[in-house]
């Protein structure tokens, strides 16, 4: 990134909504080319929804850039594997070079990023719950009193108040597939990605904090709607019906769930409009392309935002319309691409008979031959580096 230029560090600090992932990202990059800045997060304390997620090397790159070494605060992925619904063996693949996939509890790499945030000379107001934003003759926005910056940056998810100013509303649709999500004490089992593929459904399981517990995800395709939203729990026994098919250990992990959280899964549209084209307010991760769980690319994809972003304001310092307008050049395209591969993951993990057997013969045999090769087709997501000068 380049180095600070004056015209980017003096004045009131940039505004950024959300002290999530991409919120607290993006204002550890823009730190680091000294530009002030303020996180506003609507809780009373940095928190996050206890559940994992996995970082691909395109997102290690850039926590490493942002100062942050995964390793202290997650678990180096040894393997990512797909069996079917009886827990057999489909295919796998092992990564063995830097900068490595990682697991990682979601409220441990939020606390990271605050407390890297912090480190810095960042502040983060808690309590802060944005009431409107206007984007007019400058940006604005209500949070206690009426707020101006001469940047402000929308971090504040699926259901973004900076995403519909610039845009106004859009129409997401249900997917017809609804997630559930779950931790349970773990088993200190290896740490190991596994995807257990059936008809119409599927679960994702991985050990978090060095096998002290295990995330489980486990997706089911089915015309009834559920809310959009992770916070709604469900009956623990509606999750084992929908998986009462599945062998290996799935079972024994789905009986010791005892709240799983259940939410719909809705497609929305990429943003048209990722800033105002005046260099007063851009959006970034969920807020501009809100992506399904498919490809494990939610996070690592908001961490590239938000390292371009800063990136794009250091180079086009005298211009933040041009800068923003190269910010979103450059994402626009990648996300929407990495968007359409985690939906066709969604239909090859959900096959049926009599395709699904045959499918999943040519991935053992495959495998035979050159093992990890399914795997090879994503090198384009994982080999993304975003911090490459």
């Amino acid at each position: 990134m380049p180095a600070h230029n004056p015209a980017l560090t003096s004045g009131p600090p940039v505004l950024v909504i959300g002290a999530g992932i991409a919120g607290l990202s993006a204002a550890i990059a823009l730190r680091q080319i000294g530009v002030p800045v303020m996180v506003l997060e609507q809780s009373s304390a940095i928190s996050e929804v206890g559940a994992g997620l996995q970082i691909s090397p395109n997102g290690t790159r850039v926590l490493r850039a942002l100062g942050l070494e995964p390793a202290r605060f997650s678990t180096r992925t040894a393997a990512v594997e797909l069996r079917d619904r009886r827990g057999r063996f489909v295919t796998g693949f092992a990564p063995r070079s830097d900068p490595g996939f990682f697991l990682i509890h979601r409220a441990d790499l939020v606390q990271a990023l605050a407390d890297r945030l912090l480190e810095l000379g960042g502040e983060i107001e808690l309590g802060a719950q944005v009431e409107s934003v206007e984007i007019g003759g400058g940006a604005s926005l209500n949070a206690g009193g009426e707020r101006c910056a001469p940047l402000m940056i929308g971090a504040d998810g699926l259901h973004s108040r900076m995403r519909m100013a610039l845009n106004g509303t859009d129409a997401p649709f249900f997917t017809g597939q609804v997630a559930w999500r779950a931790t349970i004490p773990g088993d200190g089992g290896a740490p190991v990605a596994q995807v257990f593929m059936g008809p119409g459904r599927h679960l994702v399981s991985y050990p978090l904090r060095r096998g002290a517990l295990r995330n489980i995800v486990a997706i089911e395709e089915r015309a009834a709607w559920a809310a959009e939203g992770w916070h709604h729990a469900d009956d623990p026994a509606a999750l084992r019906a929908a998986f009462s098919g599945f062998g290996g250990p799935v079972p024994q992990w789905l009986e010791a769930v005892e709240t799983p959280f259940l939410w719909g899964l809705f497609r929305h549209p990429v943003a048209a409009r990722w800033h105002d084209g005046q260099g007063r307010a851009a959006i970034l991760g969920d807020a501009a392309h809100p992506t399904l769980p498919f490809l494990a690319q939610g996070a690592n994809l908001a961490l590239e935002d938000a390292w371009v972003l800063a990136d794009a304001l250091a180079r086009h310092a005298g211009d933040r319309g041009a800068a923003l307008t190269w910010y979103q050049d450059r994402r626009a395209a990648r996300v929407a691409a990495v968007i359409a591969a985690a939906n066709a993951n969604a239909r090859n993990y959900h096959l049926r008979p009599p395709l699904a057997p045959l499918a999943h013969t040519v991935l053992r045999l495959a495998d035979l031959v050159a093992p990890g090769l399914p795997f090879r087709r994503y090198a384009w997501v994982h080999d993304h580096d975003v911090t490459a000068p």
